[in-house]
C-alpha cells in the first residue's frame, strides 16, 4: 500500500512538471506554406522510451524542470486605425474579427492590448485631448476617443477568454509643450511642462479607468530616439530617466499606485545602454517595471539583436522585458500572402522568449487595404487586414504564426528549457499552470524534417513540412 502511495505521489510529481510517462499524447497542430494548413491539428503521437539520439538525426530537447520568466501575454495594439477600420465592417465581420484574435476556442487568444495616448500616426490625423496651450489640463476630455477606439477596446476586452493586460503610450506631447512647437518630427518636451505632462499621463489612465477599462501600465514615450514625420519626441537616456524619477514616476505612484511604468520601447540597438543607465540609478529604478523593445534595428540592414535582450535579462533579473511593437512595414496588397512575414514574426517571437522576454504586443491588430489609415503615409501590415470596399476580412500567414504562441501559451505561464540539435529548426517550450506543456518549433527551410522531441528519457517523433510551424501541447 506504502508502495503503491509513492507511485501515485511520483506520477502527480510528474505530470505536474511537465516530464510525460510512456503512451501519454502529443496534439500536433500545424501552419505550412503551400498548403491549406492553417492552425490546423495534423497529427496524434504518443512518448515512448527513448534512446541516445545520433548526431544526424533532428532533435528538440526539452527540460521542463528547468523554468525561466514568468509569460506575462501576447497581444496587439488598438490604435485609431485599427478601431476606424474595424467600426467599417458588418456586425457579423465584427464578432468574426473579435473572436479570431481574443478567444481562444475560435481565435488565438490574445491577453495584451496596447493603446496610443492621443494621436499617433496610425490616426487619420494629429489630436491631443486639450485645448492648445492649456497649462492647467482644465480642458482635458478623451471625447474623441468614445467614437472608435474605446468601443473597440470594450469588445475586445469583453470577448477575450484570457485576462487581458491593458497598457498605454505617447508619441509625443502636446505641441506648446516642446522645443519645436510641433507634435512630428522630433523635438523635446521642454522642463518647465515635465510635471504638466505627467499629470497628463495620470488624467487618461482615469478618464479610461472610469469608462471601465483597467489600464495596467505605461510605457514613458514611443521611439524616444527616433525623429519621425509623424508624433515623436526625444529623450536621451538621462532626460528619460530625469523625467521618470523626479516627475512621472512619483506622480503615477501618488495618484494612480502600482502602475507599471516600462522605459525605453525603442529598438533592440540601443537597449542595453537605456538599461545601464536608469536601471543603474537606484532612484529612477524603483520607479520602472521593466524594458520594452521594438525590432526595427534591422533598418540598416542588419540582423535582430537577440543578444541584447539577453544581456538586459542577464544584467538586471530583476526586471522584466516586454516587447511592445512590431509590424512588417512598406505595406503591398500583392503581398499579403508572402510567407517571410509569418517567418519574421515565428522567428523573433521564439527568440524574445528564449532570451527573457515576459511579454510579446504586435503593432496594428486591423487596418485596410491601403495598409491604413495613417495620416502620415506611413502604411504597413498588419496581421488581419480588412477590405472596406469588399467588407471581407483577410488573414495574413503572420496571424498564424503569432497564434502557434499566443493560443497555447497563457498568462502566467513559464518558458523552460528547450534546445534544437540542427539549426534548421528553432524551438521554445513552455508549461502552463494547469501543467499542460506548450512546444512551438519552426522549421523555415525548403525540406521537410522528421524530429525527436526528447524529454528525459521519452521520445515521440515528428514531421514538420517545409516553411512551417507547430505547436504540440501535451
Amino acid at each position: 500500500m506504502a508502495l503503491a502511495l509513492m507511485s501515485m505521489t511520483a506520477f502527480a510529481q510528474q505530470k505536474a512538471s511537465g516530464i510525460p510517462s510512456a503512451g501519454t499524447k502529443v496534439m500536433v497542430y500545424t501552419t505550412a506554406k503551400d498548403t491549406e494548413l492553417r492552425l490546423a491539428k495534423t497529427g496524434e503521437v504518443a512518448f515512448a522510451e527513448s534512446k541516445q539520439p545520433l548526431e544526424t538525426e533532428f532533435s528538440v530537447f526539452v527540460e521542463p524542470e528547468k523554468t525561466f520568466q514568468s509569460i506575462l501575454g501576447i497581444g496587439g495594439a488598438i490604435t485609431d486605425a485599427s478601431a476606424e477600420v474595424f467600426a467599417k465592417l458588418s456586425p457579423a465581420k465584427q464578432k468574426e474579427f473579435l473572436n479570431a484574435y481574443f478567444s481562444t476556442d475560435a481565435g488565438i487568444g490574445y491577453s495584451i492590448i496596447r493603446t496610443n495616448i492621443h494621436s499617433c500616426d496610425f490616426s487619420s490625423g494629429s489630436y491631443t485631448y486639450i485645448k492648445e496651450g492649456d497649462k492647467s489640463l482644465k480642458s482635458f476630455s478623451i471625447e474623441h476617443d468614445k467614437k472608435y477606439r474605446i468601443p473597440l477596446i470594450k469588445q475586445a476586452m469583453k470577448t477575450a477568454a484570457n485576462k487581458i493586460t491593458f497598457y498605454v503610450s505617447p508619441w509625443s506631447p502636446p505641441a506648446f509643450m516642446k522645443d519645436s512647437k510641433n507634435m512630428l518630427k522630433g523635438g523635446k518636451l521642454l522642463p518647465e511642462y515635465y510635471q504638466t505632462w505627467a499629470d497628463y499621463y495620470v488624467k487618461f489612465i482615469k478618464a479610461y479607468e472610469k469608462e471601465g477599462m483597467p489600464v495596467w501600465g505605461l510605457t514613458v514615450q514611443n521611439e524616444p530616439m527616433a525623429t519621425q514625420t509623424w508624433e515623436s519626441c526625444i529623450y536621451t537616456a538621462e532626460e528619460e530617466r530625469d523625467f521618470l524619477k523626479n516627475y512621472l514616476g512619483p506622480t503615477i505612484r501618488k495618484e494612480l499606485g502600482d502602475k507599471k511604468i516600462i522605459v525605453w520601447d525603442h529598438n533592440r540597438d540601443l537597449m542595453n545602454q537605456r538599461a545601464n543607465v536608469i536601471f543603474g540609478d537606484p532612484e529612477a529604478s524603483k520607479y520602472a517595471w521593466g524594458m520594452g523593445f521594438h525590432w526595427y534595428e534591422t533598418w540598416a540592414g542588419g540582423k535582430p539583436m537577440y543578444q541584447n535582450v539577453a544581456k538586459v535579462a542577464e544584467a538586471y533579473p530583476d526586471k522584466h522585458l516586454i516587447f511592445t511593437e512590431g509590424c512588417v512595414e512598406k505595406f503591398d496588397a500583392e503581398r499579403y500572402q508572402y510567407w517571410p512575414n509569418g517567418e519574421r514574426y515565428g522567428e523573433q517571437m521564439i527568440n524574445d522568449f528564449n532570451n527573457g522576454t515576459t511579454g510579446w504586443t504586435d503593432w496594428n491588430i486591423l487596418l485596410d487595404e491601403k495598409g491604413g489609415p495613417n495620416h502620415v503615409g506611413n502604411f504597413c501590415f498588419a496581421p488581419v487586414h480588412a477590405d472596406t470596399k469588399t467588407g471581407e476580412i483577410i488573414y495574413t500567414p503572420s496571424y498564424y504564426y503569432i497564434g502557434h504562441l499566443s493560443k497555447f501559451v497563457k498568462p502566467d505561464a513559464k518558458r523552460v528549457s528547450t534546445v534544437c540539435s540542427r539549426s534548421q529548426l528553432m524551438s521554445a517550450s513552455f508549461i502552463n499552470t494547469d501543467g499542460k506543456m506548450a512546444t512551438v518549433v519552426m522549421n523555415s527551410s525548403d525540406e521537410k524534417i522528421s524530429y525527436n522531441l526528447i524529454i528525459g528519457t521519452k521520445k515521440t517523433v515528428v514531421e514538420i513540412p517545409p516553411h512551417a510551424i507547430q505547436t504540440l501541447t501535451y
